[in-house]
């Protein structure tokens, strides 16, 4: 008949000679205890680190002891549950000999693992970032694209704006007691208009010359005004 209690005893004893700086025993009955496992450092230093928690059952080794994680450094939710489904299986693996050692053994081997996938998650994550930044930056540079409902959208916008701006621009008018003139009260309020025309020709505008030489001084024409046949246009056809 197997003596659990004895093969628990000794398992108890080499663990804690194994692990002397890392182990420690929190009760006696059931027995439990934990264990520290630490990575080797790596590239640049490195560590990750958990805790685990071990609880002896009455039938121990012939059935598996509990476990749990009891603390954690720089490790991943994703790690954890790797590492709770490494110790199932080596559990199941080992049945009927006392296994601590071996499940630790697995532990440390696969933070190991870790440390060697930190540079490359590390690598991902800055790639990631560079690819988020660039990201921002077309759709800063590219502003919003137009489709033609938010254009529809601007326009209804822009113009309720404008309207609210010359509702606005006519309520000041009013209130500033300057209606809109109409064109006689502009002529009026200007009396320079109506010679703008002159004065347009006379800095520059069309301006028409004359030559006298085609006219006949009027005085050395003898007309007879008072012959009822004068006709000054007939005259002009004559000459011609």
């Amino acid at each position: 008949m197997t003596d659990y209690a004895e093969e628990q005893r000794n398992e108890l004893e080499a663990i804690e000679s194994i692990y002397p700086d890392s182990f420690t025993v929190l009760s006696d009955d059931p027995t439990s205890f934990t264990i520290t496992v630490t990575s080797d450092a790596g590239e640049n230093g490195e560590t990750v680190e958990t805790t685990l928690k071990f609880t002896y059952v009455e039938k121990y080794p012939d059935e598996p002891p509990l476990w749990e994680i009891h603390s954690q450094e720089n490790l991943e939710d994703s790690d954890l549950e790797e590492i709770l489904a490494l110790l199932q299986q080596q559990a199941e693996e080992n049945l009927g000999m006392v296994m601590i050692f071996t499940l630790v053994t697995a532990v440390q081997e696969k933070l190991n693992e870790i440390v060697d996938l930190m540079k490359n998650r590390q690598e991902e994550e800055k790639r990631r970032k560079e690819r988020e930044a660039e990201e921002a930056e077309k759709v800063a540079f590219q502003g919003t694209v137009v489709t033609i409902e938010n254009f529809l959208a601007w326009k209804a916008n822009f113009e309720l704006d404008m309207a609210e701006l010359r509702r606005k621009k006519q309520k000041e008018e009013e209130q500033a007691g300057k209606p809109k003139l109409t064109g006689k009260q502009l002529f009026e309020r200007d009396h320079n208009l109506d010679t703008s025309d002159i004065q347009f020709l006379e800095e520059g505008g069309n301006n028409v010359e004359v030559d006298e030489s085609l006219f006949q001084d009027i005085e050395d024409l003898d007309l007879d005004e008072d012959d009822p046949d004068f006709d000054p246009l007939e005259m002009g056809s004559d000459e011609d």
